[in-house]
Protein backbone atom coordinates (compact mmCIF):
# COMPACT_ATOMS: atom_id res chain seq x y z
CA UNK A 1 0.00 0.00 0.00
CA UNK A 2 1.14 3.52 -0.51
CA UNK A 3 2.87 5.32 2.17
CA UNK A 4 1.60 9.01 2.19
CA UNK A 5 4.85 9.98 3.69
CA UNK A 6 7.49 8.04 1.94
CA UNK A 7 8.27 11.18 -0.20
CA UNK A 8 7.33 13.74 1.99
CA UNK A 9 9.61 16.83 1.15
CA UNK A 10 10.56 15.45 -1.70
CA UNK A 11 10.48 16.44 -5.78
CA UNK A 12 9.90 13.81 -8.29
CA UNK A 13 10.12 14.76 -12.11
CA UNK A 14 8.27 12.39 -14.57
CA UNK A 15 8.38 12.30 -18.52
CA UNK A 16 6.58 10.29 -20.24
CA UNK A 17 3.61 10.90 -17.63
CA UNK A 18 0.53 11.61 -20.18
CA UNK A 19 -0.85 8.08 -19.90
CA UNK A 20 0.68 4.64 -19.46
CA UNK A 21 4.13 3.54 -17.11
CA UNK A 22 4.68 7.59 -16.67
CA UNK A 23 1.03 8.49 -15.41
CA UNK A 24 1.12 5.54 -12.52
CA UNK A 25 4.38 6.30 -11.57
CA UNK A 26 3.15 10.15 -11.43
CA UNK A 27 0.00 9.23 -9.26
CA UNK A 28 2.16 6.77 -7.13
CA UNK A 29 5.17 9.11 -6.24
CA UNK A 30 1.91 11.55 -5.64
CA UNK A 31 0.46 9.35 -3.61
CA UNK A 32 3.64 8.84 -1.46
CA UNK A 33 3.75 13.11 -0.68
CA UNK A 34 6.04 13.84 -3.33
CA UNK A 35 5.90 17.08 -5.26
CA UNK A 36 5.42 16.35 -8.95
CA UNK A 37 6.02 17.71 -12.08
CA UNK A 38 4.59 15.28 -15.15
CA UNK A 39 6.65 16.50 -18.60
CA UNK A 40 5.18 15.21 -21.93
CA UNK A 41 4.72 16.78 -25.41
CA UNK A 42 0.65 15.01 -25.12
CA UNK A 43 -1.76 18.19 -24.08
CA UNK A 44 -3.38 15.42 -21.73
CA UNK A 45 -0.73 16.17 -19.66
CA UNK A 46 -2.33 19.50 -18.09
CA UNK A 47 -5.56 17.33 -17.07
CA UNK A 48 -3.77 14.29 -15.78
CA UNK A 49 -1.33 16.28 -13.63
CA UNK A 50 -4.60 17.91 -12.28
CA UNK A 51 -6.44 15.11 -11.67
CA UNK A 52 -3.13 14.33 -8.56
CA UNK A 53 -2.62 17.89 -7.28
CA UNK A 54 0.66 17.79 -9.54
CA UNK A 55 2.28 20.21 -11.74
CA UNK A 56 2.49 19.79 -15.94
CA UNK A 57 4.88 20.51 -18.57
CA UNK A 58 4.48 20.08 -22.02
CA UNK A 59 7.86 19.53 -23.58
CA UNK A 60 9.34 17.14 -26.65
CA UNK A 61 11.92 15.18 -25.07
CA UNK A 62 13.74 15.14 -28.64
CA UNK A 63 14.31 19.24 -28.53
CA UNK A 64 17.31 20.95 -27.92
CA UNK A 65 17.53 22.31 -24.86
CA UNK A 66 14.42 20.05 -23.05
CA UNK A 67 17.06 18.83 -20.45
CA UNK A 68 17.80 22.26 -19.48
CA UNK A 69 13.84 24.06 -19.83
CA UNK A 70 12.32 20.76 -17.89
CA UNK A 71 15.07 21.11 -14.64
CA UNK A 72 13.79 25.00 -14.89
CA UNK A 73 9.99 24.32 -14.97
CA UNK A 74 10.45 22.24 -11.30
CA UNK A 75 12.96 24.78 -10.11
CA UNK A 76 10.06 27.42 -10.68
CA UNK A 77 7.47 25.49 -9.48
CA UNK A 78 9.35 23.72 -6.47
CA UNK A 79 12.60 25.13 -5.99
CA UNK A 80 14.37 21.87 -5.74
CA UNK A 81 15.00 18.39 -7.97
CA UNK A 82 15.15 15.31 -5.60
CA UNK A 83 13.99 12.30 -8.53
CA UNK A 84 14.25 12.25 -12.01
CA UNK A 85 12.18 9.05 -13.81
CA UNK A 86 12.83 9.27 -17.39
CA UNK A 87 10.19 7.04 -18.76
CA UNK A 88 9.33 8.95 -22.17
CA UNK A 89 9.76 6.06 -25.27
CA UNK A 90 8.11 5.73 -28.37
CA UNK A 91 7.06 1.73 -29.64
CA UNK A 92 6.19 0.37 -33.17
CA UNK A 93 9.83 -0.84 -34.56
CA UNK A 94 10.37 -3.42 -37.38
CA UNK A 95 12.96 -5.59 -38.42
CA UNK A 96 16.36 -3.92 -39.78
CA UNK A 97 15.56 -4.53 -42.93
CA UNK A 98 12.41 -2.93 -42.91
CA UNK A 99 13.94 0.21 -40.92
CA UNK A 100 14.39 3.49 -43.26
CA UNK A 101 16.63 6.04 -41.57
CA UNK A 102 13.73 8.31 -40.66
CA UNK A 103 12.28 5.43 -38.22
CA UNK A 104 16.20 4.31 -36.91
CA UNK A 105 16.83 8.27 -35.85
CA UNK A 106 13.20 8.43 -34.13
CA UNK A 107 13.78 5.72 -32.09
CA UNK A 108 17.44 6.28 -31.45
CA UNK A 109 16.40 9.90 -30.72
CA UNK A 110 13.48 9.52 -28.63
CA UNK A 111 13.98 6.19 -26.59
CA UNK A 112 18.39 6.71 -26.34
CA UNK A 113 19.23 10.34 -26.65
CA UNK A 114 16.55 12.15 -25.38
CA UNK A 115 17.00 9.77 -21.76
CA UNK A 116 20.88 11.35 -22.28
CA UNK A 117 20.22 14.64 -23.01
CA UNK A 118 17.39 14.83 -19.97
CA UNK A 119 19.36 13.89 -17.43
CA UNK A 120 22.13 15.81 -18.62
CA UNK A 121 20.06 18.99 -17.98
CA UNK A 122 18.59 17.42 -14.91
CA UNK A 123 21.57 16.39 -13.52
CA UNK A 124 23.43 19.85 -11.97
CA UNK A 125 20.36 20.57 -9.63
CA UNK A 126 19.57 17.26 -8.44
CA UNK A 127 19.88 16.89 -4.51
CA UNK A 128 23.44 15.64 -3.49
CA UNK A 129 23.62 13.19 -1.60
CA UNK A 130 20.18 11.47 -1.92
CA UNK A 131 19.12 12.23 -5.55
CA UNK A 132 17.85 9.26 -7.62
CA UNK A 133 17.76 8.84 -11.42
CA UNK A 134 15.51 5.67 -12.44
CA UNK A 135 15.17 4.80 -16.19
CA UNK A 136 12.52 3.02 -18.21
CA UNK A 137 14.10 0.37 -20.78
CA UNK A 138 12.88 -2.93 -21.77
CA UNK A 139 13.26 -6.91 -21.48
CA UNK A 140 13.63 -6.46 -25.09
CA UNK A 141 16.48 -4.07 -24.58
CA UNK A 142 18.35 -7.20 -22.46
CA UNK A 143 17.56 -9.91 -24.96
CA UNK A 144 16.83 -10.35 -28.60
CA UNK A 145 13.44 -10.52 -30.45
CA UNK A 146 13.26 -10.09 -33.54
CA UNK A 147 11.47 -7.34 -35.66
CA UNK A 148 11.96 -4.52 -32.82
CA UNK A 149 15.42 -3.75 -33.54
CA UNK A 150 15.83 -0.03 -33.72
CA UNK A 151 13.60 0.00 -30.44
CA UNK A 152 15.33 -2.57 -28.51
CA UNK A 153 19.05 -1.29 -29.46
CA UNK A 154 18.38 1.91 -27.60
CA UNK A 155 16.34 0.16 -24.53
CA UNK A 156 20.06 -1.58 -24.34
CA UNK A 157 21.86 1.64 -24.52
CA UNK A 158 19.23 2.74 -21.77
CA UNK A 159 20.44 -0.12 -19.80
CA UNK A 160 24.18 0.45 -20.02
CA UNK A 161 23.70 4.21 -19.44
CA UNK A 162 22.14 3.13 -16.36
CA UNK A 163 25.24 1.59 -15.62
CA UNK A 164 27.49 3.92 -16.71
CA UNK A 165 26.26 6.71 -14.86
CA UNK A 166 25.98 5.15 -11.77
CA UNK A 167 29.63 4.83 -11.59
CA UNK A 168 29.65 8.29 -12.62
CA UNK A 169 27.98 9.83 -10.06
CA UNK A 170 27.68 7.45 -7.61
CA UNK A 171 30.16 9.40 -5.21
CA UNK A 172 27.99 12.16 -5.26
CA UNK A 173 25.40 10.34 -3.76
CA UNK A 174 23.21 10.11 -6.29
CA UNK A 175 21.49 6.50 -7.20
CA UNK A 176 20.84 5.54 -10.86
CA UNK A 177 18.88 2.41 -11.88
CA UNK A 178 16.69 1.28 -14.57
CA UNK A 179 12.97 -0.92 -14.66
CA UNK A 180 13.02 -3.19 -17.98
CA UNK A 181 9.13 -4.18 -18.07
CA UNK A 182 7.53 -6.66 -19.78
CA UNK A 183 4.40 -6.57 -21.42
CA UNK A 184 2.45 -4.13 -20.05
CA UNK A 185 -1.40 -2.53 -20.76
CA UNK A 186 -0.85 0.63 -22.02
CA UNK A 187 -2.10 2.36 -24.96
CA UNK A 188 1.53 1.28 -26.77
CA UNK A 189 0.73 -2.11 -26.82
CA UNK A 190 -3.37 -2.84 -26.70
CA UNK A 191 -2.98 -3.81 -30.12
CA UNK A 192 -0.19 -6.26 -29.65
CA UNK A 193 -2.38 -7.88 -27.06
CA UNK A 194 -5.40 -8.32 -29.54
CA UNK A 195 -3.24 -10.43 -31.52
CA UNK A 196 -3.18 -14.66 -30.63
CA UNK A 197 0.50 -15.09 -31.77
CA UNK A 198 1.47 -12.57 -29.53
CA UNK A 199 -0.04 -13.85 -26.75
CA UNK A 200 1.13 -17.09 -27.74
CA UNK A 201 4.62 -16.10 -28.28
CA UNK A 202 5.07 -13.58 -25.37
CA UNK A 203 2.73 -13.98 -22.69
CA UNK A 204 2.00 -17.75 -22.08
CA UNK A 205 5.40 -18.72 -21.86
CA UNK A 206 5.83 -16.42 -19.04
CA UNK A 207 5.65 -18.06 -15.39
CA UNK A 208 2.85 -15.32 -14.38
CA UNK A 209 1.23 -16.13 -17.71
CA UNK A 210 -0.55 -12.36 -17.78
CA UNK A 211 0.74 -8.84 -18.94
CA UNK A 212 1.90 -6.15 -16.36
CA UNK A 213 -0.12 -3.53 -14.90
CA UNK A 214 1.31 0.19 -15.41
CA UNK A 215 1.06 0.57 -11.36
CA UNK A 216 2.97 -2.95 -11.05
CA UNK A 217 6.05 -1.15 -12.75
CA UNK A 218 5.20 2.44 -10.70
CA UNK A 219 5.01 0.40 -7.92
CA UNK A 220 9.24 -0.59 -8.84
CA UNK A 221 9.92 2.96 -10.02
CA UNK A 222 9.06 4.62 -6.49
CA UNK A 223 11.05 1.26 -4.51
CA UNK A 224 14.28 2.06 -6.69
CA UNK A 225 13.59 5.73 -5.80
CA UNK A 226 13.30 5.48 -1.94
CA UNK A 227 15.19 5.13 1.00
CA UNK A 228 14.70 1.38 0.96
CA UNK A 229 16.94 1.48 -2.03
CA UNK A 230 19.86 3.11 -0.48
CA UNK A 231 22.64 0.62 -1.21
CA UNK A 232 21.32 -0.23 -4.88
CA UNK A 233 22.68 1.49 -8.08
CA UNK A 234 23.53 0.19 -11.92
CA UNK A 235 21.09 -2.44 -11.65
CA UNK A 236 18.06 -2.98 -14.35
CA UNK A 237 15.52 -4.57 -12.78
CA UNK A 238 12.92 -6.99 -14.84
CA UNK A 239 9.43 -6.16 -14.56
CA UNK A 240 7.80 -8.82 -16.75
CA UNK A 241 6.53 -11.83 -14.83
CA UNK A 242 9.55 -13.86 -15.03
CA UNK A 243 9.77 -14.35 -18.89
CA UNK A 244 13.37 -13.08 -18.85
CA UNK A 245 13.91 -15.94 -16.68
CA UNK A 246 12.02 -19.09 -17.68
CA UNK A 247 9.96 -18.73 -20.63
CA UNK A 248 8.04 -22.37 -20.84
CA UNK A 249 5.22 -22.42 -23.45
CA UNK A 250 2.23 -24.54 -22.05
CA UNK A 251 1.53 -28.03 -24.25
CA UNK A 252 -0.49 -27.45 -26.91
CA UNK A 253 -4.13 -27.06 -25.43
CA UNK A 254 -3.35 -27.23 -21.75
CA UNK A 255 -2.36 -24.56 -18.71
CA UNK A 256 0.93 -25.50 -16.31
CA UNK A 257 1.48 -29.24 -16.61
Amino acid sequence: MPDPDRFKGKVAIVTGAADGIGAATAARFAAEGAKVLLADRSPAVTDRAASIGAVAHQLDVTATGAGEALAQAALDAFGRIDILVNNAGIGGSKRLAESDDALIDRFIDTNLKAVLRITRGVLPHLTRPGGRIVNTSSTFGLTGWPGTTAYAVAKAGVAHFTRQLAGEVGPEGILVNAVAPGVIETRMTENHLKSPYYRRAVLDPAPLRRSGKPEEIAAAITFLASEDASFITGQVLAVDGGWLAARHPPPEGAGWP
